[in-house]
């Protein structure tokens, strides 16, 4: 594990068995382009479980074939859901097949292969983003910079409550993300040991995007 520092407690890694099984196959060099898609919905929607256990609800009535009873129900615009695209797309049905209600924002982020910074190239976001709950999706976190750099950017949208949730984290990555924005969780699958030579996270699971689209 790499020898970098953070506040613990801004880190979820889930730990149930399920995520554990689907890690190892989603890490598999061999688990073919469809299967690796499969896998990245199932895990995205229990990360999204997780990661909105204390969304705003109200009381509501409701009849059952029986009688009348007292439920709760989800308050409207309070969740917008941002990939990072083109990767973070293919976390986007897992989370809303959990939250379908959610407002959805899209950010294009390049990285540079030479320096690894990020570059924005797109984004668009739904009307009212700065009073909802922004879970900004990502496969991975590497150096963190596309994180922050999509976390600025809702920032300077005005949005106060930000979510990062991520399939692997490098610890040097959720550092720089703690480092500089104290107050965003962060939700992951698995915390690997660090970042080789060219930023890309050991063990890993490769690119992510190349993986789930089948462009390798």
């Amino acid at each position: 594990m790499a020898n970098v520092t953070y506040d613990k407690n801004c880190l979820t890694v889930l730990d149930h068995p399920l995520v554990g099984h689907k890690m190892t196959i989603l890490r598999d060099e061999s688990t073919a382009p469809a299967h690796f898609r499969k896998l990245v919905h199932e895990l995205a929607a229990l990360e999204a479980y997780e990661a909105t256990r204390d969304l705003p609800t109200m009381q509501v009535q409701v009849k059952t074939p029986i009688c009348e009873t007292e439920g709760v129900r989800l308050k409207e615009d309070t969740l917008a859901v941002v990939p990072i695209l083109r990767a973070g797309m293919g976390m986007l049905e897992g989370v809303l097949s959990v939250v379908p209600s959610a407002a959805v924002g899209v950010l294009g982020m390049e990285r540079d292969e030479e320096t690894h910074e990020p570059h924005s190239y797109y984004a668009k976001m739904p009307q009212g983003i700065e009073n909802r709950m922004a879970l900004v999706i990502d496969p991975m976190l590497a150096t963190g910079g596309s994180a922050l750099a999509a976390i600025k950017y809702l920032r300077e949208a005005g949005v106060k409550d930000i979510r990062l949730l991520v399939m692997v984290a490098a610890p040097e990555g959720v550092a720089a993300v703690n480092a500089a924005e104290p107050d965003v969780h962060i939700w992951a699958c698995a915390l690997d040991e660090g970042l080789n030579d060219a930023a890309y996270i050991v063990p890993g699971l490769g690119d992510a995007g190349d993986r789930i689209f089948g462009t390798v």
